[in-house]
């Protein structure tokens, strides 16, 4: 797979696989099909009581796409809960190029002009392919989560693609879905033309804010 093209890459989002390395200093890729795939409806997104505090107080400048390498850097990076990941070189070169024809985002949390939190993924159609998230500050990637799927909403996407289930997706409302499933959600997603929204806070998207955090008022805290 050392000559993955990026438009090679869309062509397997839109089969349904993706990508992965065994390791951060393993050149070689395979690819990935779960039986089970975790999604997050964008209608089912949980919000603790504190994380809704937090999110209220604003304690972090959101932007999109400013500093789309740095996000992969630091979801690459060794963390004290994980001491190794599987973002090599490769991935690093593909997904930047993604970056640059307009089909992969990222969402970023800055604090006193450091990035201290972000994620990043891939965008076809009314899909959106979440890869990996990071955190150096409490909350940061959960923050950056609930600004994903606000502009998902607001841009009328209708998959969250999330690969695989884990505890924490878990409790932020991820799903797992059959293979057939997921096939039929994501060609549905793929023939609605949508553009990510990556501008600055609208009351649009604070509108968004406001059902996310209110229909959360339900959920366990």
């Amino acid at each position: 797979m050392s000559e993955l093209t990026p438009e090679l890459l869309l062509h397997a989002y839109a089969s349904g696989v993706f990508p992965m390395a065994e390791s951060r200093v393993d050149d070689r890729l395979f690819w990935v099909d779960p039986d089970e795939r975790g999604i997050i409806p964008l209608d089912g997104l949980h919000i603790s009581r504190s994380l809704r505090k937090t999110f209220r107080k604003k304690p972090f400048e959101v932007r999109c796409n400013s500093a789309f390498r740095a996000v992969m850097e630091e979801c690459a990076a060794e963390a004290e809960d994980r001491e190794e990941t599987w973002i090599n070189s490769e991935i690093l070169r593909l997904y930047s190029a993604l970056n640059e024809m307009g089909f992969s985002h990222s969402i970023e949390c800055w604090q006193n002009g450091q990035l201290v939190g972000g994620l990043y993924g891939v965008s076809l159609g009314g899909a959106f392919f979440g890869e990996s998230m990071f955190s150096r500050v409490t909350d940061a990637s959960k923050i950056a989560l609930i600004h994903l799927v606000a502009r998902l909403r607001l841009s009328g996407y209708t998959l969250l693609d999330a690969q695989f289930m884990t505890d924490h997706l878990k409790r932020l409302g991820a799903i797992e879905i059959p293979r057939s499933q997921y096939r039929e959600k994501l060609q549905s997603a793929l023939s609605q033309p949508c553009t990510f929204y990556s501008d600055v806070v609208t009351p649009e998207l604070e509108r968004e804010f406001d059902w996310l955090l209110s229909q959360s008022r339900t959920q366990t805290s």
